[in-house]
């Protein structure tokens, strides 16, 4: 098809040119598992487009045809192979019958420093202890859409550019600058020493209601923790503000991509 660069028909399941895309059920190709190699894996023709527009190095797109078809604008000046094939052969390479009918690979850029993603934001999110790959990409997207300026990642996180991630931020997590924070919580001081209002989000007596917690003034970084404990205390106490949502009587807590969402909101002062 005119527009689609270097589409390539695959009929053999066993093909090496499509060994990026092979056994996603089980490998994944996290960097964290045997095997991994670390590639950001995109799922779908909306999540694929962009990932063809964020700074991550596609390497190569594997769908059935109307799928791949369905992106021949996006990549005309792609330099990289679009390997088309059958909805059987497909499943049978990833693992999977993929509803979605197309996925992408880029390769990883450099990761960010943390101090020149400090240096250029006023909102930030920082996180410690989100584990759950779906929470993680849920709150991507948020930030994405409430105009949060990047991402932090504290003790304990898993890994945003996970495949699971990547599909529930809607590919947001691509777009949204991230970067990981080697010492915790002592890197908190980098934020302090840069401007930032560093306010501790968590349901504990004593907090300081969202609504009267002026974060929509000025550089302000929201600290956010895992669902079940929480925030440690020491993230709490490395804070300048412990600030709470307030809620009715009976519910102690919410998701914590729920709460990221409302909290981004107050930021914007809108």
């Amino acid at each position: 098809m005119a527009g689609v660069a270097h589409m390539v028909e695959i009929s053999d399941v066993d093909d090496p040119r499509v060994d990026d895309f092979r056994d996603l059920s089980r490998a994944d190709r996290r960097p964290d598992r045997p095997g991994g190699r670390g590639l950001v894996i995109a799922e779908g023709v909306v999540v694929v487009e962009r990932l063809l527009a964020s700074p991550y190095p596609v390497r190569a797109l594997f769908g059935v045809r109307r799928r791949v078809e369905d992106l021949a604008e996006a990549t005309a000046e792609l330099d990289v192979p679009a390997y088309v094939a059958d909805a059987d052969v497909m499943a049978r390479v990833v693992g999977f019958h993929l509803n979605r009918g197309v996925l992408a690979v880029a390769d990883r850029t450099l990761a960010v420093d943390p101090a020149e993603l400090v240096a250029r934001s006023r909102r930030l999110a920082v996180l410690e202890g989100i584990g759950d790959h779906e929470n993680l990409g849920a709150l991507f997207r948020n930030a994405a859409a409430l105009g949060v300026d990047g991402v932090l990642l504290g003790a304990g996180c898993s890994d945003p550019l996970y495949r699971r991630s990547v599909r529930v931020s809607m590919g947001h997590v691509l777009r949204v600058p991230l970067a990981h924070l080697e010492t915790w919580p002592g890197d908190l001081k980098m934020l302090r020493d840069n401007g930032f209002r560093i306010a501790a989000l968590t349901p504990r007596g004593g907090s300081k209601s969202l609504r009267d917690a002026g974060l929509d003034q000025g550089k302000v970084a929201v600290v956010l923790g895992s669902e079940g404990p929480g925030l440690t205390d020491e993230a709490i106490e490395a804070a300048d503000v412990a600030v709470r949502i307030p809620m009715a009587g009976g519910v102690d807590s919410l998701n914590v991509a729920t709460a990221a969402a409302i909290t981004f909101h107050a930021l914007s002062g809108t």
